[in-house]
């Protein structure tokens, strides 16, 4: 029971995370990066480029995919 209420958890945290339009990220960028953002910062809460900072944390360990995304996202 815990276990379905922290998915659920992360999940609500990914759908608003990845529906900020501030980001202007494409459905393709979202699926690319929600196994990554589920695997290294379930555990951020979206707002504030909070994620897209955890991600750029983790960039070598991220899929080819979202590592693509974090890059063109994340602040230079």
């Amino acid at each position: 029971m815990w276990e379905v209420a922290v998915r659920l958890i992360v999940a609500v945290f990914a759908v608003a995370f990845f529906s900020t339009a501030a980001m202007a990220q494409t459905a393709a960028e979202r699926t690319a990066c929600m196994a990554d953002f589920e695997k290294y910062c379930a555990g951020v809460i979206p707002g504030g480029g909070r994620v897209i900072e955890c991600l750029a944390k983790q960039v070598d360990k991220l899929t080819p995919e979202c590592r693509k995304v974090v890059q063109s996202h994340a602040p230079k």
